[in-house]
């Protein structure tokens, strides 16, 4: 047996203790160096998924963890992105049961934005203005903050909320850093979602790109209310350090 084989064998076991027990290695041995991965997963995971983590009884969500461990074929060795690999194993590969509540997918989706915001480097490009600048500065969106939507509320679910049901329309929110560097949540009408959404997608814009593209997609509207309200909701966002100026 070559070494790649026996060093196959040794992570197959890890993994999966009903596999065969590496050649020349014994039971009582390889179940610390197992337990010692597994934790540091199962740690991992729980400190990213605190909220979803509190739903479930220890043991079942021990469970949802090996599961996980056992058959994912995680693309990254870097700890941080262990949540990432979780929330693909929930959308992708794990098989959602009764036991399961209805919004977990979201709420995985939800605690992982948290904690990308919560890490995401800024961009050195981006600088902050205020809102007098609105229509005359290169507006970038805040490299550090998402925009997502979903139909339940996530940031209100507890062990003492659960809904069951979800809504039929759904809600808009930013996921940002404050002043203080903590994560906030801002919940936004569809109209600025649309908006963040779109600057998000350019390195920035200037307020009429803004503007024209509003006009093509809502032509019902009058021009002049769109450049008012726009005005009034980017001034709000650059006040909250969401959108800032590119240099």
């Amino acid at each position: 047996m070559t070494f790649v084989n026996v060093q196959q064998s040794f992570i197959d076991y890890i993994r999966d203790p009903s596999q065969p027990l590496p050649s020349g290695t014994d039971a009582r041995r390889m179940q610390v160096y197992r337990e010692l991965f597994f934790n540091n997963i199962n740690g991992f995971v729980s400190n990213a998924f605190p909220v979803l983590c509190s739903l479930y009884e220890d043991k079942q969500w021990e469970e949802l963890v090996q599961q996980f461990f056992v058959t994912h074929d995680c693309q990254t060795p870097i700890f941080i992105e262990i949540a990432q690999e979780f929330l693909v194993f929930l959308q992708q590969e794990y098989p959602v049961s009764e036991r399961d509540p209805v919004f977990m997918l979201e709420l995985a989706h939800y605690e992982w934005l948290e904690l990308v915001v919560a890490t995401e480097q800024e961009n050195p490009l981006h600088h902050p203005i205020d809102d007098t600048q609105v229509s005359s500065a290169k507006l970038a969106f805040r490299a550090s903050a998402r925009v997502a939507q979903y139909h339940f509320d996530v940031q209100r679910i507890s062990a003492e909320y659960q809904p069951l049901t979800q809504s039929e329309q759904p809600s808009f929110f930013c996921i940002y850093r404050d002043a203080e560097e903590e994560v906030c949540f801002l919940q936004l009408n569809p109209l600025a979602a649309q908006v963040l959404a779109y600057i998000e997608q350019h390195d920035y814009l200037e307020f009429d790109q803004i503007i024209k593209w509003l006009c093509g997609l809502y032509t019902q509207m009058d021009k002049e209310t769109l450049v008012s309200g726009c005005t009034q909701m980017l001034g709000d966002m650059i006040s909250r350090n969401i959108i800032l100026g590119h240099r």
